[in-house]
């Protein structure tokens, strides 16, 4: 966890203060105390296979290649397998799909910093009919096991407030296109951004209190959703499904309803076959 955590938070496309300044920080403060607590939040969500983000993404790659009979590789951007281990199994990589569907600099643009400037990459797609289309069958099948809220709140990762502008754009253009595709009403649906990190000013509305202020304003039951993330992970399992439920709970909410993510419905590795073919 600290050589992730150390690869991860040394990149200046995601912690962006001076190096001199953050450096000491990040390795004689931050690499002290923040693994074991990470740790700790792993092992809440650890499954006999493993990681969920790396078992969902493993699948996600080997029915993409059943798909479009090519070669798939799959990588982390941090960790293991590394990005630069695909590539010397690919030769020529052909194609390379960050799998964030809204575009960042500190996490689409840092794939691009890890890959050949040849190689042929796709940027983001907030706003693809086939990504907005799995996104809205996931949530119907949901409702159709478990019945439906009268609010969805559509949880996106949050981001340093300042830079963030052409992210937060994409995420609400997601969610308006997925509470179209819903016909959602405007009082149904709601989007909140969640992860902050450090003392900047992040994007708004936070997912947490605004769990908190709907479960004290009356609502009994509430379904949330992730859609900037494509594969279950810590923010979803964790963050959301363990943290924000306990906050949502207490504040005297009754129901808490963590719609998965899109992982290997068969929606989405048909739109990522879509999204593939550019």
């Amino acid at each position: 966890m600290r050589c992730y955590l150390a690869e991860f938070l040394s990149d200046p496309r995601v912690v962006k203060l001076p190096r001199f300044l953050w450096l000491p920080l990040l390795h004689g403060v931050v690499l002290r105390s923040r693994p074991a607590k990470t740790a700790e939040k792993y092992a809440q969500i650890w499954t006999a296979e493993g990681s969920p983000l790396a078992v969902h993404t493993q699948r996600q790659a080997n029915l993409l290649k059943e798909k479009l009979s090519i070669p798939v590789e799959y990588a982390m951007r941090y960790g293991e397998p590394s990005i630069a281990s695909a590539l010397q199994k690919l030769g020529d990589p052909g194609l390379v799909v960050p799998l964030y569907p809204q575009y960042s600099e500190s996490t689409t643009q840092s794939v691009a910093d890890a890959i050949p400037a040849s190689a042929r990459m796709v940027h983001d797609f907030h706003d693809h009919p086939a990504y907005i289309g799995a996104l809205a069958a996931n949530l119907r099948r949901h409702w159709q096991h478990h019945g439906r809220s009268a609010m969805l709140l559509m949880s996106f990762h949050g981001l340093p407030k300042r830079g963030g502008a052409v992210y937060e754009q994409q995420c609400r253009t997601s969610a308006r296109l997925l509470a179209e595709n819903l016909a959602l009403k405007e009082d149904e649906w709601r989007i909140s951004f969640q992860s902050r990190f450090g003392f900047a000013e992040w994007l708004q509305p936070y997912t947490q209190p605004t769990l908190v202020e709907l479960a004290r304003s009356g609502c009994a039951r509430v379904d949330v959703a992730c859609p900037g993330f494509v594969a279950d992970c810590l923010e979803t399992l964790e963050e959301i499904g363990i943290t924000a439920r306990k906050s949502y709970l207490a504040a005297g909410g009754r129901e808490f309803h963590l719609v998965p993510c899109l992982n290997a419905s068969p929606e989405w590795i048909a739109a990522l076959a879509r999204i593939a073919a550019v």
